[in-house]
């Protein structure tokens, strides 16, 4: 099987692992309400237990788990876990925390359905998506989500910053469902694109956001290289910043499928 992309390797997943990750990724964008509407909908079978992998801090998981049965959240970084338990629905009985590789750790199956927020592209997909067919309910899906925003007058700017500050040097652009169909491991079922949603976010806030991804780790870029991108960043959207915040429309994309191995 052609192997993954270089710039999805494992060490530059453990970024995730840092600290100062965990403690920015609250300042990501939440997704829409539209987005977990279609992924309850897509629960169409018994038990209602979901898993989620890749959990992070449980944006996903900790909403999801109002609407059923069980939702089992793994993640390989135990600062996300221990963070997602304090944040919001994150001690709620029916989500069920686990530390480890979702490629290897203990599972519960079945499942009726398996959702991905922004995680699966960091994963062996050879191993993960065998597994996830053999832990699905015949009707479950695995459901790819993605939160982003429509375009920003600054992203052009911001996209070259990051280009030259960013520690994770092998990137290239990519799509992650195209890379699995490619591989015979995914069989997409049906997309959704959220409607537009308004969402006002301090230029501060925004920033951190942005040090929540990969490449842009305070701990590995350093701290000087760090103030020199804030530096850079503040002064590409100060021309669209009212009284100190940006006005953005978050979106969220859903692709729902069958998993193969």
């Amino acid at each position: 099987m052609q192997p993954k992309p270089n710039h999805l390797g494992y060490k530059y997943a453990e970024q995730f692992k840092d600290q100062g990750i965990v403690a920015v990724y609250h300042h990501r964008r939440p997704y829409p309400d539209e987005a977990i509407s279609k992924l309850v909908e897509l629960v169409t079978d018994e038990p209602r237990a979901v898993l989620d992998v890749g959990c992070g801090t449980g944006d996903l998981a900790r909403r999801l788990v109002h609407h059923v049965e069980r939702v089992d959240a793994v993640d390989f970084s135990l600062p996300m876990i221990e963070k997602g338990k304090t944040l919001p629905g994150g001690d709620d009985p029916r989500l069920n925390w686990i530390y480890g590789l979702v490629e290897e750790v203990a599972l519960h199956p079945p499942y009726a359905l398996i959702t991905a927020g922004e995680s699966l592209h960091w994963m062996a997909w050879d191993i993960v998506l065998p597994r996830f067919q053999r832990m699905l309910t015949p009707p479950g899906y695995l459901a790819i989500v993605v939160r982003d925003t429509t375009p920003n007058p600054w992203d052009d700017a911001l996209r070259a910053i990051i280009q030259r500050y960013s520690t994770n040097r092998e990137y290239v652009p990519y799509n992650l469902t195209d890379e699995l169909v490619q591989r015979n491991l995914f069989e997409p079922q049906g997309v959704l694109h959220t409607a537009p949603v308004p969402y006002v976010q301090s230029g501060e806030d925004y920033l951190q956001s942005l040090h929540s991804q990969n490449g842009l780790s305070r701990e590995r870029m350093g701290e000087q290289s760090a103030q020199a991108f804030d530096k850079e960043f503040r002064r590409a959207i100060s021309p669209f910043l009212h009284d100190g915040r940006l006005h953005l429309s978050v979106v969220s994309l859903v692709v729902w499928g069958l998993p193969h191995g």
